[in-house]
């Protein structure tokens, strides 16, 4: 079990990017969070195997055809065994 935190910036908000996040999630078996923050990015936490999560950040660079990410920050962390993933 891996855990990342990513920042992303860009077209993130207002563009269905955080129930893309629990769609892929889910789909992936990741758990986790995504959050709008205020300064107009999006924070996103994402545990699993690390296959799934380089999956992830790579079907999120890629958008959900409304969003688009500019920049993608990514930090290791340790988990925090999050059960499902949501969206705040």
């Amino acid at each position: 079990m891996k855990a990342r935190l990513l920042h992303v910036s860009g077209s993130v908000q207002g563009v269905g990017l955080r129930i893309y996040c629990v769609s892929l999630a889910n789909e992936l078996g990741l758990t986790g969070f995504a959050k709008n923050l205020d300064n107009g990015s999006v924070e996103i936490w994402i545990e699993g195997p690390d296959a799934n999560l380089d999956a992830f950040i790579h079907r999120l660079k890629i958008g959900n055809g409304f969003s688009r990410v500019d920049h993608l920050v990514s930090s290791n962390e340790a988990p925090k065994y999050y059960q499902r993933f949501s969206f705040y």
